[in-house]
């Protein structure tokens, strides 16, 4: 189980020498993905290095557009290419829903060769999904360290109020210039740290789900993710002084993680229940017409949340589980289809049902779940006992000025209770919180969050 990181000459960052014995089929990432200060001024050749044609629709919204698209698509135009301006215009911050999925979708031409994305997570995600449906390469340029999506091909989009995600393409063409990254607001960097920070559950709950449903667990990408994550906690001084070196260390973190997705072809390595509760506070904000938090500062405070549940759960006296009252609290098919249209409402429930069909569990199913569970307890609790401290998070999060409450992050305590209860239900994704539902453990270890 080993990797190589290294940079070309010309700034390009590689990773290589992927040795694993997982038995997956492992991808080694072929895209261009470029770090470091004054970089951008190069976009014309890197470009034409892919040998793409010479007309091109770049895509910003009116912040990334004065901090970095215009000058982009100067250079652009400077080097020859033909640039076709999209410029999603927005009084609050941008959203990846469909309307702006479809002005990028009504801004390509017959002769588009390539879409230049200009931002970081909802700009890339929305032009992500275009470059997908029309076949077309992107060319992303950051500008913050604010989450780990500019190496991913999966896009977190909003459509009709519901978070959805879709398949798209990892942009054949990232560049992260240091110069722009480091200008973005502590609140983008804090942000950037909150994403890196809840791979901690992430991968807890895949080695979890190796245990109990024999799911193959990536070595080599579980050793990425957590390299990076250490090596996060390892600088806070520099990230939060966002020095040139700091915010540097933070953005390989976050590309380090995204290219994971790549490698393995699905996101385990990235995102879990932490990931289930933020998406659900985004979502039902939006639902109700509020502004929504930031994704990474979300997934920050929900990894707080998270990390003392599983943190108890190690405690738990296996012997006490009792299979009878874990069937008598258990929800057949009409009590669990009511309780998802109260959690997510009727039209984020429905959604969410039809495409995680495989969470309504027959009850063998959940038996031999909670059988393999007590059965092969110390392997859970090793996996939990790796797990840092929760004061060991909060402490990094204070230091740099995250946000660390849901209060902070403009969340009630109702919506806040009922996250914690629902997360569980947002994907068929195994995480210790289905496993601690699964046994009828749920009240117990959530008691904190009372819903009424």
């Amino acid at each position: 189980m080993s990797y190589s990181i290294r940079y070309s000459p010309d700034n390009r960052l590689l990773i290589g020498d992927l040795v694993c014995t997982c038995g997956s089929h492992h991808n080694t990432p072929a895209q261009d993905i470029y770090v470091g200060s004054g970089i951008v001024e190069n976009v014309s050749s890197y470009i034409a290095k892919r040998g793409y044609g010479r007309s091109c629709v770049l895509v910003a919204d009116n912040v990334t557009w004065e901090l970095a698209g215009r000058h982009v698509s100067e250079l652009l135009t400077k080097g020859g290419y033909s640039v076709t301006e999209c410029v999603i215009t927005r009084d609050a911050p941008m959203e990846p829903d469909e309307t702006a999925v479809g002005e990028v979708l009504l801004s390509l031409k017959p002769d588009t060769a390539f879409i230049v994305s200009v931002g970081s997570g909802s700009i890339t995600d929305v032009v992500r999904v275009n470059a997908k449906r029309a076949n077309l390469p992107q060319v992303c340029i950051g500008t913050a360290p604010s989450m780990d999506g500019y190496t991913s091909s999966i896009c977190p989009l909003t459509f009709r109020g519901v978070k959805i995600h879709r398949e798209g393409k990892c942009p054949e063409i990232i560049i992260c210039d240091i110069d722009i990254m480091k200008t973005a607001p502590m609140a983008m960097v804090c942000s950037g740290v909150g994403d890196v920070l809840g791979k901690y559950i992430a991968i807890a709950d895949w080695k979890i789900g190796h245990i109990i449903n024999d799911e193959v667990y990536c070595d080599v990408c579980g050793e990425i993710v957590m390299d990076a994550v250490n090596k996060l906690l390892d600088n806070l001084e520099e990230i939060r002084s966002r020095s040139a070196r700091g915010i540097q260390l933070l953005t390989e973190a976050l590309l380090l993680s995204g290219m994971t997705i790549m490698i393995i072809g699905h996101t385990r390595a990235v995102a879990s229940v932490e990931h289930n509760v933020a998406h659900y506070w985004e979502m039902m904000q939006l639902l109700h017409h509020k502004r929504p938090p930031m994704h990474g500062a979300s997934v920050g405070v929900a990894t707080l949340m998270v990390l003392p549940v599983f943190k108890a759960f190690a405690g738990q006296d296996v012997t006490k589980i009792d299979p009878e009252a874990a069937r008598a609290s258990r929800l057949e098919r009409p009590e669990r289809i009511k309780w998802m249209y109260r959690a997510f409402e009727k039209t984020a429930a429905e959604a969410i049902m039809a495409e995680n069909e495989g969470d309504f569990l027959s009850w063998e199913e959940q038996k031999r779940r909670m059988d393999r569970a007590i059965s092969r307890f110390d392997e859970i609790k090793a996996v939990i006992d790796e797990l840092p401290e929760p004061s060991r998070i909060e402490s990094a999060m204070r230091f740099l000025g995250c946000q660390m409450t849901p209060a902070d992050c403009g969340v009630d305590e109702a919506l806040c209770n009922l996250s914690m209860r629902c997360a569980k239900d947002y994907r068929t994704r195994y995480t210790l919180f289905k496993l601690i539902s699964e046994c009828g453990l749920e009240d117990h270890y959530l008691s904190a969050y009372p819903i009424s």
